[in-house]
């Protein structure tokens, strides 16, 4: 169920920030470790969190919501499967470049219509399944940029470890959705969404913080201590992650997990921008057509409607 139009903006929105921060954490990934790349994810995007939501409270009024008993299990949850997620990402641009490597992960959108009808029970129209699926053959195009599209080309392209990586990574953030979903159901009804999405996105990155930060300075003590040193350039990535996840957070409170991830698969034609001309990659016809059947799957998906 749509609760307002808004959701559809703000998407957009979410895959614009998230296709920026990407670009800049796959620089941080030559200077850091996957898990020192992750964690400025979450470590400079608490405040940044902190403060959009201190800005909601002092422009609508207000005080902080009350949480249930279920709030900060599911935030934990979804900070997991977050980390998780970032994680198989940043090894899958290891294998690929940083335009395909982001592809693979973009069957979250199909991921997440089934997580969201499944646990959620959530239900899409005819249309919008056909937008979904029509989005993940644009990322399989991207996938397999260049091969034939033969079931023995696909087969092998699917078991490629930048595929096992980033089809794991989708799995991780389909997960993440659902757990925002259920964070956000344990805090009060009467609460705007808006304000319950930042309360969620605080409470995740301060989780994370602390989880990944733990492990690090158990297993990978040099390493976060270059997180705290290259602050500079961490910061940015924190930032527009959290961003980011404002935007994300928002569009799940208003409108079904599916919708959502299949508009944000507009992303990938952010990243093949970003890849060109901040990256300096080159692309192939094969990966624009890949993106223009994406941007034919989210068109579908709005078409749909209600």
């Amino acid at each position: 169920m749509i609760l307002s139009p808004l959701w559809l903006p703000v998407t957009l929105l979410a895959a614009l920030f998230q296709s920026w921060r990407t670009a800049l954490q796959q620089r941080l990934r030559g200077a850091m470790s996957v898990n020192a790349a992750g964690l400025v994810r979450y470590l400079y995007g608490a405040p940044t969190a902190a403060v959009l939501l201190g800005t909601e409270l002092l422009a609508v009024g207000g005080g902080l919501p009350r949480p249930g008993w279920g709030f900060a299990g599911w935030a934990l949850a979804g900070g997991l499967c977050q980390i998780l997620g970032t994680n198989l990402l940043i090894m899958a641009f290891g294998y690929r470049n940083f335009v395909v490597g982001t592809a693979y992960s973009k069957t979250d959108a199909i991921q997440g219509a089934v997580l969201g009808a499944a646990v959620l029970g959530e239900r899409l129209p005819a249309l919008a399944w056909l937008g979904v699926v029509t989005g993940v053959v644009g990322t399989l195009t991207l996938s397999l940029a260049g091969r034939a599209l033969r079931p023995l080309a696909l087969l092998r392209a699917t078991v490629q470890p930048a595929a096992l990586c980033g089809l794991g990574a989708g799995l991780c953030f389909a997960a993440t959705g659902v757990c925002v979903k259920l964070a956000a159901s344990g805090l009060p009804t009467e609460t705007g969404a808006l304000r319950r999405a930042l309360c969620v996105l605080l409470a995740m990155n301060l989780l994370q913080s602390l989880a990944q930060g733990g492990w690090m300075a158990w297993r990978e003590p040099e390493q976060l201590r270059g997180a705290f040193a290259g602050w500079r350039t961490a910061l940015p990535v924190g930032a527009l992650s959290a961003l980011g996840s404002a935007c994300w957070f928002l569009g799940f409170m208003l409108a079904p997990l599916g919708l959502v991830r299949s508009v944000g698969q507009t992303e990938i034609v952010f990243t093949l921008l970003f890849g060109r001309f901040f990256l300096r990659e080159s692309f192939t016809r094969a990966e624009v057509l890949g993106a223009v059947t994406v941007v034919l799957g989210v068109v579908l998906v709005v078409l749909a409607g209600p």
